[in-house]
């Protein structure tokens, strides 16, 4: 990376900070760009898309063991943590029912941006995002019964729907323009991690907006829940990749999956099955995985090593 990429990259977590205040205090200036979230995500996928080539994405699905990891633990560790965490902090009912749902979903098309920017496998992460949702079709409504003791209809479509639009098209465009202007790739290495912090910082700041009165009733219990759950699942997701012996840019992949979940579904399917305050956990968790993503990318770059 060139000195201007660099700089913008470790400031990633101080711009997200900012404007997740900003947002905070004056939310209807940014919740009116509401409409431009998947536009944006859009954007940064093609981006993204533009520094891959066919190649990395056979890579990536030609070993099957880090994806088999990514997918065990979310569905297997995440939901556990969040039983465990909202055990111990003696969790109202239904922000314990919200945050164990957190856990019970598949990873969020935002872990492939941080992934990029933290210097991971991006063709991975797109992969492991891709199979986790698959994998949560069954996977969510059988961890909600175990957990819960209630199934839940996971909406298949707009799942698909989601990542066709988010993530399959954006990146397939971003492929072909890799293959046609790839005597310019030395250009779009140096652009696009700009473009991909510049674009996701805006996101975040106009999810914060959006979710600002969420954020104005939440309890600190029910943030400590949040921050503790996510915290956990990067965690442990960096550890045991590392114990399994996967290279750096993997085992980074592997966190970012592992923490970064698809809380706006949780979010949806815990007011949809549940009751609206329990959707809460869900709502705090979109806007702080990005914040935490973002620290955690940051660190990764600055130390440069696993």
């Amino acid at each position: 990376m060139n000195n201007i990429t660099n700089l913008t990259v470790k400031i990633f977590p101080v711009c997200a900070i900012l404007i997740s205040i900003y947002a905070c205090i004056f939310p209807a200036v940014l919740s009116a760009a509401g409409f431009l979230v998947i536009p944006l995500l859009g954007i940064i996928m093609t981006g993204m898309g533009a520094t891959l080539s066919a190649k990395d994405f056979i890579n990536a699905i030609s070993d099957w063991r880090p994806v088999l990891a990514g997918i065990v633990l979310q569905f297997g560790l995440m939901p556990l943590l969040a039983f465990i965490i909202g055990h111990l902090l003696r969790l109202p009912r239904e922000q314990f029912i919200g945050l164990v749902m957190v856990g019970a979903v598949a990873g969020g098309t935002a872990s492939n941006v941080i992934t990029y920017i933290a210097g991971g496998n991006v063709a991975l992460s797109i992969t492991m995002t891709a199979c986790s949702t698959l994998s949560g079709i069954i996977l969510t409504p059988l961890t909600s019964a175990l957990y819960l003791g209630q199934t839940v209809h996971v909406p298949v479509w707009p799942m698909f729907k989601s990542i066709l639009l988010i993530v399959a098209l954006p990146v397939g465009l971003g492929l072909i323009i890799n293959r046609i202007f790839h005597k310019y790739e030395n250009s779009i290495q140096k652009i696009c991690p700009i473009v991909s912090v510049s674009g996701i910082v805006l996101v975040i700041g106009i999810i914060v907006a959006l979710n600002a009165g969420n954020v104005r009733q939440c309890g600190f219990l029910v943030f400590l829940a949040v921050l503790l759950h996510n915290g956990a699942g990067i965690l442990s997701g960096y550890c045991i990749a590392r114990l399994l012996k996967f290279d750096r840019s993997t085992v980074i992949t592997i966190a970012i999956e592992v923490g970064m979940q698809n809380s706006g579904l949780a979010a949806a399917l815990s007011k949809q099955f549940f009751s609206i305050s329990s959707a809460l956990p869900g709502a705090i968790f979109s806007i702080w995985h990005n914040i935490s993503g973002s620290i955690f990318a940051a660190l990764l770059k600055k130390s440069g090593k696993s």
